[in-house]
């Protein structure tokens, strides 16, 4: 990461990772393409329980940007001792965590669900799936670990494999256990996350067998462990604010669900059928962000300003090209896209336009991401989340809320690129402070041994 041509660099750590959150993208679409099969409160139950299952992602992807921030920025001073510590002290925090969101699916799925709807078979049919989900959240925790301590030592290609193994297992199990075939009995929307439990489980799998024999960087033992408290405190110093930066996502889907279902579980569906779509679009950027963080820790740690500047530049290149496809997709396909979810008359209607609007918050998205990456890798974590504070809670709910007050809910999506736009300045005011204070010194400042 040193050494490498940077645009070499960049596509070899970005492109398997794009590769795999695509696969990642596809199988959370056929899930609710399965889904939508058995009637539209499926898929609304479904959509309204993506806030718990973001949370859970939240905590997992949160902590897994400290380890890989720490590890990375520990490999590039050579400090070898305290890189195997990361990843020891990630993986019991990884551990903590999956019992927390155990304990919330036995006692609180079912009253999740009350809260946002008093329709009895959308309750049911989100109990079931919620249930699953997280009280079989060690594969998910698992999977998300250590497959992030492959790429933080540059081995993204082993992390495609098993993000693909997971995905397309899940695809396989979606319609066998959904549907009841091969004589598996039908067991409907809890079968769908059965499917993706499984699914997870053969990810993280692979992936503990891949650190064990591939990853020679670092060395995975708990004989006589003990938590680090230091280590810990630099992992959340930049993993708090990323867990609450995708965190603020579960608060933003939980209120905005509640403003559309004001109108009818139909927009909730939607906006359901929209996040699954979108991911299509984002996650190819989230894969070239995960390039992206351990590139420029590890070159910040090894005082290699150039080649920060250089993967700053392409990384924004590249994420603004596919966020524009994506727009383009949207605004030429709307009714095409929503008919992968058997849509009806109604939800086209509500649908079609709702795509279109929201899709122009693409034109700024591509940037604001990568501006994110760049804060976490140099542990300015808070910076992504205040950006994030201000997108989703600041401007998006309240515009929402007001736009909602004209009686249409059309009116309601203009809010997302309103908050784009709040978002793309922002980042732009962080990224300027964000070179001028430590990027720009590093080719002026003499480090004293």
């Amino acid at each position: 990461m040193g050494v490498m041509p940077i645009g070499r660099l960049l596509l070899s750590m970005s492109i398997p990772m794009m590769a795999s959150m695509l696969v990642q993208a596809l199988y959370n679409v056929v899930d609710s393409i399965f889904v939508a099969q058995i009637n539209e409160n499926a898929l609304t139950a479904v959509s309204l329980a993506f806030p718990i299952q973001n949370l859970m992602i939240a905590f997992g992807s949160g902590t897994a940007v400290g380890v890989n921030a720490l590890l990375s920025k520990s490999l590039g001073e050579k400090n070898f001792k305290r890189a195997n510590q990361a990843a020891n002290n990630g993986i019991f925090l990884f551990f903590l965590t999956f019992i927390a969101f155990s304990v919330y699916g036995l006692l609180g799925s079912r009253a999740f669900f009350r809260t946002q709807t008093d329709i009895g078979e959308i309750v049911d049919y989100g109990t079931d799936y919620l249930f699953v989900c997280t009280t079989f959240s060690f594969a998910l925790f698992g999977q998300i670990i250590f497959e992030r301590l492959l790429q933080s030592t540059g081995k993204t290609f082993y992390a495609m494999i098993t993000q693909a193994t997971g995905a397309i297992v899940n695809i396989i199990l979606d319609p066998i256990m959904i549907f009841g075939l091969l004589g598996i009995p039908a067991m409907g929307v809890k079968g769908a996350a059965i499917a993706t439990v499984i699914g997870q489980i053969c990810g993280m799998l692979l992936a503990i067998w891949f650190n064990l024999r591939k990853n020679h960087e670092i060395r995975i033992s708990f004989r006589g462990f003990r938590p680090d408290l230091e280590i810990i405190k630099k992992i959340y110093a930049v993993g708090i604010p990323s867990v609450l930066m995708i965190s603020i996502g579960s608060i933003m889907n939980y209120f905005l669900n509640r403003i559309l279902l004001s109108f009818t579980e139909t927009a909730s569906a939607v906006f359901g059928v929209y996040f699954r779509l979108q991911s299509f679009v984002f996650m190819p950027v989230f894969g070239l962000n995960q390039g992206v963080i351990p590139i420029v820790a590890y070159n910040f740690g090894a005082r290699k300003k150039e080649r920060i500047v250089k993967t700053l530049r392409l990384s924004i290149m590249y994420a603004v090209g596919i966020m524009l496809t994506g727009l383009a997709i949207l605004q030429l396909f709307p009714r095409e896209m929503l008919m992968l979810f058997n849509a009806t008359e109604n939800m086209l209607a509500i649908g079609i336009p709702a795509l279109k609007t929201i899709s122009l918050s693409f034109i700024f998205a591509g940037f604001c991401v990568v501006a994110g990456g760049v804060f976490q890798a140099l542990g300015n974590g808070v910076l992504s989340l205040a950006v994030s504070v201000i997108r989703q809670l600041v401007v998006l709910l309240p515009a929402a809320y007001l736009l909602s007050l004209s009686g249409t809910v059309t009116a309601v999506w203009w809010a997302f690129p309103i908050a784009e736009i709040a978002s793309v300045i922002f980042s732009a005011i962080f990224l300027k402070r964000v070179y001028s204070r430590q990027i720009s010194k590093l080719d002026r400042e003499v480090v004293v041994p």
